[in-house]
């Protein structure tokens, strides 16, 4: 059994299923439908996650205490109800060479 919420399992699951589809050119194009629309829904996701934050401060959390609802670093909390994304990526060095 999962400790995901449920629409976070039914994610997974769709997930799975797109992988079940036996065709191969089906489960390419399906997978290529959901990538084509994947920015918006991604953006949208960031942008309810931040309200989401935002909301839980005005509750008189702690970022400490979001960080832990969350599952992440306090730090990242306040990165997110900010806005700011985050990058595994190092920055890139701008100066000229």
């Amino acid at each position: 059994m999962s400790d995901h919420p449920k629409e976070v399992q039914r994610f997974l699951d769709a997930v799975s299923a797109l992988e079940q589809i036996e065709d191969d050119a089906a489960c390419a194009k399906a997978i290529t439908d959901v990538l084509k629309d994947w920015p918006d829904s991604h953006a949208r996701l960031r942008e309810i996650r931040q309200e989401r934050v935002l909301k839980l401060r005005e509750q008189g959390k702690t970022w400490q205490e979001i960080g832990d609802l969350l599952g992440i670093h306090f730090t990242r909390a306040q990165q997110i109800a900010k806005g700011l994304r985050g990058s595994k990526r190092p920055k890139r060095d701008s100066s000229p060479e």
